[in-house]
């Protein structure tokens, strides 16, 4: 299901726990067999924060993620989530988590009404109609209530799973790719609800490959290959890895672009629209191969700001997938 609430005392408000970081872990290590998934992860979610958690499929997000809500136990490393420690007592961690899964796993045969029913009657919600009215209210599901959830569309059955995840009320929220394969204008409603959940003081952690919604977090997490590469604002560490990006406009781009990727300090070629978008470290160098690869053309060049996609895939380019086979 896509909830974890407690199985003893679920309805009941969760209890106050104790203050610090909602999420604080230092050198967690998981291995699957002889693959390393998760190296030396340390990271820090405040209280009342959205943390974006970014990286290419596979490279131990989802892993990550249940190390540091206690639904695995770490090889090593040690740390707390909402003062817990995630070790000794991930009982009573999930009793104040709500975790929403990548795959909707709702009964498309039941109503949203009925579906949020099942899961307070599931955990054994003492007060489970009020629990199904305030979360139905809280997500702005009563005018589809009665709707079966297999007539859901994408974005109204992401609202459900996160209606779920609230039942019990919860102070860490953590969503795994929450908005997956759902329309843009779904996505951004979405988003909506989280701040709104996290206005309330609500602390989330959610992953994503869309760079929009990256924008939306409060602070980032990159992770690549079990490595946590990156951590911060976006500002941030879009300043830290030091890109220089221009625009290229006008002209054969096709034929720029062939030019280019012969070009010392040239490390990544975009297209963007009418436009490519040139990045690399050595603003110098990368200044010159532009001037030589665009000489004689009509082509035009200007200098452009480096954006959260272009330092992604250059910390991709510099991380090794732990799963590759050795040479």
């Amino acid at each position: 299901m896509s909830v974890a609430a407690a199985r003893d005392t679920p309805d009941a408000a969760p209890a106050a726990t104790p203050g610090g970081a909602a999420i604080d872990v230092r050198g967690l290590n998981k291995h699957f067999g002889d693959k390393h998934v998760v190296v030396d992860l340390t990271m820090r979610a405040e209280r009342g924060e959205i943390l974006g958690f970014l990286g290419p499929n596979g490279s131990g997000k989802t892993t990550s993620i249940r190390l540091m809500c206690g639904l695995l136990t770490p090889d090593s490393g040690e740390g707390t989530c909402l003062g817990y420690d995630i070790r000794k007592q991930s009982d009573q961690i999930k009793r104040h988590v709500g975790y929403m899964t990548q795959r909707f796993s709702f009964w498309e045969d039941l109503s949203i009404r009925e579906n949020l029913d099942f899961v307070a009657r599931m955990y054994a919600m003492s007060a489970r109609r009020e629990a199904v009215d305030r979360a139905i209210e809280d997500l702005n599901l009563q005018a589809r209530a009665t709707q079966l959830a297999g007539a859901l569309s994408g974005g109204w059955k992401q609202r459900l799973a996160l209606a779920a995840c609230m039942l019990h009320r919860p102070e860490l929220l953590l969503l795994d790719e929450p908005t997956a394969g759902v329309d843009p204008k779904a996505r951004r409603e979405f988003w909506e609800e989280l701040h709104a959940l996290a206005a309330r003081g609500i602390s989330i952690l959610v992953s994503t490959h869309y760079m929009d919604e990256a924008e939306r977090c409060h602070r980032l997490a990159y992770i690549a290959y079990g490595r946590l590469m990156a951590q911060g604002t976006a500002e941030q560490i879009i300043a830290a890895q030091g890109l220089s990006t221009w625009r290229v406009s006008g002209g054969d781009l096709t034929a720029i672009a062939e030019r280019l990727r012969a070009e010392p300090g040239v490390e990544q070629i975009a297209a963007f629209g009418a436009a490519l978008h040139v990045t690399g470290l050595d603003a110098a160098a990368l200044e010159a191969a532009l001037k030589r690869a665009t000489a004689g053309t009509t082509s035009r060049i200007e200098p452009a700001e480096s954006g959260l996609e272009d330092v992604f895939i250059h910390l991709m380019s510099r991380s090794t997938d732990n799963y590759a086979a050795p040479r």
